[in-house]
């Protein structure tokens, strides 16, 4: 026996765990634990033990298949595999031989044995059985994974179904939601709207501060929460399928300056230096000139709301190959590797969302994770790809991100539209 060997112990009883653990560890075996199938071959796969106990009827996967599974990594394969359970007939004991166990303790354990056996096991004892009996446990075995096999296709189906129908009710739902919220926000935002051009209602915020903070305040979230149930609407058709492009000439650049202009005032408050050269960007396309906007005008929220007040972002485009690449660099916090594989899903948020402001343009601003899930869709939509690059997110150093888009560029109106978002 190694000094110090290392015994992996897969059972989901609490009470055979407590048992055999203070067993072997008191003399003076290194013990690990698992609840499942899968935490133990994960385990395994770690430590590499010299030896694994197993239970046969585990919540996951049966003891028969963690040594089947076992056995086909030639790291583990010599390594001895002892059942313990309370499968005490012959013929589940030949089955799990057929699986290529080394032993078979059945429960309950006795504990004054137990050591001994362990001690054979560590040294290469195996258990002896009948080969003729063997042979007919081998069949009996394949027809019981097969039918397990059954079993688990058959519950993934139905979970499957169920899991499609929820989505669908959400989807219905979240539609819906924003359609009654728009409803009465539209005669909100109508009266906001005439409140900022009235006469009377601009001289009394002219001559009394207090109005005009309180009235500035309520037009303002007004308007964002227009944009939030716009940019659900807008996720849920992308979502659905019913994303349809309204193909128009387009001039990217031109789209390009109308976002950088709604993020004008935040630009200069937050001393931000943007680099956009007009000229360089491609020649108009068709496209639909309003949903890039939109996509275009997130993206560049984000690298406003990730950049810190003086930081840079760069716009460049190019053409090659009849297509377009933009791409958006900024010199902000940068975007974890984990998050990166994320950040276009819906309602994924990058960070602790605790820590985010309720404002969408400052410094780590808020937000309902839409933004970029809506570029993606736009984007797909138009036959196109987004992706990001960044070396990671640290706010002392600041590696920022980049974002790049590439569009075909239809110079003629298509005779087909583009398929649509596989979102």
């Amino acid at each position: 026996m190694k000094p110090q060997a290392t015994i992996l112990y897969i059972e989901d009883d609490k009470a055979s765990q407590i048992l055999i653990q203070r067993v072997l560890t008191h003399a003076g075996y290194h013990v690990l634990i698992a609840d499942r199938a899968l935490d133990g071959i994960d385990l395994a796969h770690k430590h590499r033990p010299d030896l694994i106990l197993t239970d046969i009827n585990l919540p996951d996967m049966s003891g028969r298949e963690i040594t089947v599974r076992l056995r086909s990594d030639p790291r583990l394969a010599s390594v001895p595999i002892v059942a313990i359970t309370s499968y005490s007939h012959t013929f589940e004991r030949d089955k799990t031989f057929a699986a290529g166990v080394s032993g078979y303790i059945t429960k309950p354990v006795d504990v004054s044995s137990l050591l001994k056996k362990i001690e054979e096991y560590l040294h290469g004892t195996q258990d002896k059985v009948n080969e003729d009996a063997l042979t007919n446990a081998q069949q009996a075995y394949k027809y019981e994974l097969v039918e397990r096999l059954e079993a688990n296709v058959r519950a993934l189906e139905v979970s499957n179904r169920n899991l499609r129908r929820l989505d669908q009710i959400k989807e219905d739902f979240i539609q819906l939601t924003a359609h009654e919220l728009r409803t009465p926000l539209t005669t909100v935002y109508g009266y906001s709207r005439l409140i900022q051009t009235s006469g009377p209602v601009r001289k009394l915020m002219e001559e009394n501060e207090e109005a005009a903070a309180c009235l500035g305040g309520l037009i303002d979230s007004i308007e964002r929460l227009n944009v939030v149930i716009s940019e659900i609407i807008t996720v849920s058709r992308i979502a659905s399928g019913r994303l349809d492009l309204k193909l128009g000439p387009t001039n990217l650049a031109d789209v390009m300056d109308r976002a950088l202009k709604g993020y004008a005032q935040v630009i200069a408050q937050r001393s931000l230096v943007v680099s956009f050269e007009p000229a360089d960007w491609p020649p108009p396309f068709y496209a639909d000139m309003a949903l890039l906007e939109l996509a275009l005008s997130n993206i560049l929220g984000n690298a406003i709301k990730y950049t810190p007040d003086g930081g840079t972002i760069k716009l460049r485009a190019r053409v090659k190959d009849g297509r377009a690449h933009l791409s958006m660099q900024d010199s902000g916090i940068g975007i974890d590797p984990e998050d990166q594989k994320h950040i276009f899903e819906r309602f994924y948020t990058a960070g602790d969302t605790q820590l985010h402001s309720t404002s969408k343009t400052a410094f780590r601003g808020g937000g309902l994770g839409l933004g970029l899930a809506i570029c993606r869709g736009v984007v797909e939509a138009h036959g196109g790809k987004i992706w990001v690059e960044s070396k990671g997110c640290d706010e002392k150093t600041m590696p920022g991100s980049i974002f790049h888009i590439e569009l075909p560029l239809q110079t003629s109106m298509p005779i087909t539209p583009p398929p649509r978002s596989s979102f």
